[in-house]
């Protein structure tokens, strides 16, 4: 079957309802993620063992890099789905999907093989003590056999995003995570297998989510428009996916590498400080969870208006995600201001880290807003598979975060580690932003 032309235009209409149908589900299936974490270290908690709770907390930043790292299989698919989505490419939707699922497949089995030296690099560069460390490698041995079926479900996520498919989306992840926290709970707390169990529990949950999820895409497909195999391997279509990812990894990896800064630097500042730095940025986090919401929604709705080439579409698409996006988060900051204290007053007893914390809460609750463009050009890039804009943009702001900590931390302290990194969520999205109608132009001509 001839592919549909890419350059007839196929309008749709872009409204607030489409923009929060995607935003609202996908915002309450990422903070199904946030309680698996709880659920966990509670059923571990019950055993009464420090190095217990230490090894899952090591093996879950060592778990927390690797799939970060590969996040990319879940946003490149989505982009490249959205496009095919908008110019009614069926068969092409099914090409990418086998594409993903392939790749990611592939990429499960290496990490699977290279287990050994991830968990050892990871325990080395965190350095726990015996204890910790004899845990952490029981929690990585198991749990990385989770692995292919992790990477697959990043496939399938990518496959239902770019079709718009937010509530189905939200229920595979849900079915993820709860099957997890209930084999987390009979494995580790019933059966009594303690950290063993739980990480049967994320093989147990990424299984059967896999397994659901690949059977409900199968189900749906159009087998009158499937692509041949021939399609499917095509070189040129598989590199472009593979460049895509690539670019995606790197930006990931350096968006790790910023964050990573701002902990290690902050820790040289004594515990008190390192410990309100850590309840401060979860303020950001909070608002991380409903800007992801909205740039999963600017994703879909920007691939599709590319694959229609529908230029109304796209632009509609940026200003509404925008526009949300800066309206929670200036409620967010502004909550942020007025309530901040007694949120923090609730989160630690010791009267030292609440006195510190109060004096940098300005800085945190300004996150929200200077990291809205950050968030939304993500999506919007990502959507139209403009990959290594997001790379060159993402190195280029974090090149801005290493000078402004080393040039500002020695004079302002805490102080000037908090502007830079308000300064490097603002430079990625103002980067991004400003170039955004060049990049449209060579699209839509």
């Amino acid at each position: 079957m001839e592919s549909p032309n890419p350059r007839v235009s196929r309008p749709f209409e872009v409204t607030n309802r489409m923009v929060f149908s995607i935003a609202v589900p996908m915002t309450l299936a990422f903070l199904t993620t946030p309680i698996l974490g709880i659920v966990d270290t509670t059923v571990i908690g019950q055993f009464g063992d420090a190095a217990l709770i230490g090894g899952l907390a090591v093996g879950a930043i060592i778990f927390d890099i690797v799939f970060t790292t590969f996040n990319f299989l879940r946003s490149g698919t989505t982009g490249f789905v959205a496009q095919a989505f908008g110019r009614e490419d069926e068969a092409e939707q099914q090409a990418v999907f086998w594409r993903a699922i392939i790749l990611a497949a592939g990429l499960g089995l290496a990490l699977l093989l290279l287990a050994w030296p991830i968990r050892e690099l990871g325990i080395l560069l965190m350095n726990p003590g015996p204890g910790v460390a004899e845990a952490t490698r029981t929690y990585v041995t198991i749990r990385m056999f989770a692995a292919p079926f992790s990477l697959i479900n990043y496939a399938i996520l990518g496959l239902l995003l770019g079709q718009g498919r937010a509530m189905a989306s939200l229920v595979l992840q849900t079915l993820l995570n709860g099957i997890n926290i209930a084999g987390s709970v009979y494995f580790g707390l019933v059966l009594g297998w303690a950290i063993e169990g739980v990480a049967f529990g994320t093989i147990l949950g990424e299984a059967i989510a896999a397994a659901a999820g690949f059977w409900w895409i199968m189900r749906g497909f159009d087998r009158d428009r499937a692509p041949s195999w021939a399609h499917v391997f095509e070189r040129a279509e598989f590199l472009r996916l593979v460049s895509v990812n690539r670019d995606i990894m790197i930006r990931s990896f350096a968006l790790l590498t910023g964050f990573s800064l701002f902990t290690r630097t902050g820790a040289q500042f004594g515990a008190v400080t390192l410990a309100a730095n850590a309840i401060l940025m979860n303020f950001f986090m909070i608002a991380g969870y409903y800007l992801d919401g909205f740039a999963t929604a600017a994703e879909q709705i920007v691939g599709r208006a590319i694959g229609a080439h529908h230029p109304p579409a796209f632009w509609r698409a940026v200003r509404l995600t925008i526009l949300w996006g800066f309206a929670l988060a200036g409620f967010t900051t502004v909550f942020v201001l007025f309530a901040g204290g007694p949120v923090i007053d609730f989160m630690t007893t010791a009267e030292g880290v609440r006195e510190v914390a109060r004096s940098y809460l300005p800085w945190a609750a300004a996150t929200a807003v200077v990291g809205v463009l950050a968030f939304q050009m993500d999506g919007v890039y990502i959507g139209a598979t403009w990959s290594r804009d997001m790379r060159n943009m993402m190195l280029a702001s974090l090149a801005l975060l290493f000078l402004l900590v080393f040039t500002l931390v020695p004079v302002f302290g805490n102080h000037g580690l908090w502007f830079a990194l308000n300064a490097f969520l603002g430079a990625r999205g103002l980067t991004l932003f400003a170039i955004l109608p060049s990049r449209a132009r060579k699209v839509f001509g």
